[in-house]
């Protein structure tokens, strides 16, 4: 296979990457132990069931049974192939791979999805020349000097111009072998209509590159120079750009969000550009839309903790209280970054400067509950005794909502000072608040969404027959031990009662016949099938002992071995049975002897 990679370069790679590293890029991890723990990234959850093991180097998730090493990790989480997956790591670790393996695309589904990714990169990178070196780029990097970007966030954000051509694209991405009719697809070009040229989709714009959540170039979002509309136009949603999946500069963010565990959510990228160019690196910003529930799980998975800094006009106010719901159904914990009336993000940057922003804006952001207050005052004359009584049943109502006691307790001391009400009848009133949402019948209740990790309970919860748990503890010790292995092929075989077991056992006597020593992580990568890599992945998983006495192993091997006996006994008496139905007195009584051996050996 041309674009194989070599096992010593493999085998080099893994031993260079630590997985609790490379997991903890994605998963937000915390030591237990030996182990590390966090919410899975493969399954909604909101109690951690996703551990990482360090002396293993493999991963298991206890709720939905995930599990692997480095590599598989990478697979499932990027969608990519092993080939791609070792490519990624080499890259991380600064690992040289055969110049082939370079070159090499996969040929499969995805080879389409590679192409729009290399011309998004190509014409990134032209569009970058064209601002930074050329005259005819030289209006919009003026614009942008005047703006306050300076050469470092330019180049950053790798911001870019594309030419006020109607073809220059089209003919450059043709030129270098990329198909029109891809091209299209991939949101770069547009068919000319009643006809089969193709035209430049972003013409005479400043060109911001979307990149996705591995720093790979997906898609643009383009400012016009001149007084066309839209201001802003974006690259369409495409085979390789959903944009309800990505945010904007999480690729960059990511480390400073784990850092920092907090996130700072914006509604667009020029406030997030700003925002970084304000020292605020942890900045990410949706794609133009309402916050999804993709974007809030993926902020859950990498802290939890969000500042959302939103415009002040009422639009942005009503997309805060939009996000901060979606943001809590996530699991995220949240406040809010108030700013002036009539002002966003990139404004008030420009007009107040960095370090006013960073202490008078995110350095002073509120609860949640303390936006909502400050929104339902909006408008409103608490003087007048209607629009008084309906702000104290709007927070009244949000109270409610709240499980945290002392945080009720808290602004319900508020309101009572601030209107002179008694906090007994404040707090029955929250009560009853309460008990008619749960007598009200549930509308959803039409269409249930149960939480993912009810669906999908751990197998291993459920109560194992002593067989089972007999073979899954013999494997536990063989994966550690080699001379277990070899005890347990000397006096076992393959005579597993499981199915699963016998194939894991067959691929790893065959590991240790090829001279490699015990090693999980490296074994998994022998292993064709990815069910059985979440098998073996839990099995590692067991706490036992370090060395095994030959009396538990033999106990082990008699529990594996004595269930085949039972079935055998089960049968015999069928046969039994059946031979006295039929008045075979003497069958019978031979059948019943050969019970009586199997029995004897049981013991």
């Amino acid at each position: 296979m041309a674009n194989r990679i070599p096992d010593e370069l493999i085998d080099q790679i893994q031993k260079s990457a630590d997985i609790v590293d490379v997991v903890g890029e994605y998963v937000q991890l915390k030591k237990q132990g030996r182990n590390h723990f966090g919410l899975c990234p493969f399954h909604g959850e909101k109690s951690p069931s996703f551990s990482v093991s360090h002396d293993k180097q493999i991963y298991h998730c206890f709720g939905c049974g995930a599990g692997g090493n480095v590599f598989s990790f990478l697979m499932q989480i990027e969608g990519l192939s092993f080939v791609e997956a070792a490519g990624s790591l080499a890259d991380r670790l600064n690992i040289e791979l055969p110049d082939h393996l370079h070159s090499a695309q996969p040929k499969d589904a995805n080879s389409d999805d590679e192409k729009m990714i290399e011309a998004h990169e190509l014409l990134k990178k032209f569009y970058h020349h064209l601002l930074v070196n050329t005259k005819e780029g030289q209006e919009a990097l003026d614009y942008l000097t005047g703006r306050g970007f300076d050469k470092e966030t330019i180049d950053q954000f790798e911001i870019g111009y594309s030419l006020d051509s109607w073809d220059f694209a089209a003919k450059f991405l043709t030129k270098r072998g990329y198909s029109p009719e891809m091209m299209e697809r991939a949101g770069l070009l547009v068919k000319k209509n009643n006809s089969d040229s193709y035209l430049d989709r972003f013409r005479n714009r400043i060109m911001f590159p979307i990149l996705d959540h591995t720093g790979r170039t997906i898609a643009f979002s383009g400012r016009v120079l001149g007084k066309e509309q839209p201001k802003y136009l974006n690259s369409p949603e495409t085979p390789i750009f959903n944009k309800s999946k990505v945010l904007y500069n999480f690729h960059q963010a990511r480390v400073h969000i784990r850092k920092n565990q907090q996130a700072v959510l914006f509604e667009g990228f020029a406030d997030v550009i700003s925002a970084v160019r304000s020292n605020v690196p942890n900045a990410i910003a949706t794609m133009g839309t309402s916050l999804t529930d993709a974007q809030a799980k993926i902020i859950k998975r990498n802290a939890g903790d969000v500042i959302i800094c939103y415009d002040s006009d009422s639009a942005g106010l009503e997309a805060t209280l939009r996000a901060s719901r979606t943001l809590a159904a996530a699991g995220c914990k949240m406040r809010v970054a108030a700013l002036p009336h009539g002002t966003d993000p990139d404004d008030y940057i420009r007009t107040h400067g960095a370090e006013k922003f960073r202490q008078d804006v995110i350095g002073a952001s509120i609860t949640l509950m303390a936006f909502k207050m400050q929104m339902f005052r909006k408008g409103k004359n608490l003087h007048d005794e209607g629009q008084r009584l309906q702000y104290i049943e709007d927070i009244v109502r949000e109270l409610s909502l709240l499980d945290n006691p002392v945080e009720i307790e808290l602004y319900l001391k508020q309101l009572s000072e601030e209107f002179s009400l008694s906090m007994d009848v404040l707090k029955s009133r929250v009560l009853d608040q309460k008990g008619s949402r749960q007598r009200e019948p549930k509308k959803e209740q039409a269409a249930p969404a149960p939480p993912k990790t009810e669906t999908r309970i751990p197998q291993q919860k459920r109560l194992l027959k002593a067989f089972h748990n007999a073979e899954r503890l013999l494997i536990a010790h063989m994966l550690r031990n080699k001379e277990i292995a070899q005890k347990v092929l000397d006096r076992v075989g393959l005579q597993f009662n499981i199915e699963e077991h016998r194939a894991i056992i067959t691929y790893l006597y065959a590991y240790y016949e090829e001279g490699f020593e015990a090693n999980v992580s490296s074994f998994l990568r022998r292993l064709p099938d990815h069910k059985l890599h979440q098998v073996v992945s839990d099995i590692a998983m067991l706490s036992v002992n370090e060395e095994i006495s030959e009396r538990e192993l033999s106990d082990y091997i008699k529990q594996v071995l004595n269930h085949q006996n039972w079935l055998m006994i089960k049968e015999k008496e069928s046969e039994k049975h059946d031979a006295e139905r039929k008045k075979d007195f003497v069958k019978a009584a031979g059948i019943a002897m050969e019970i009586i051996k199997l029995k004897q050996s049981l013991k």
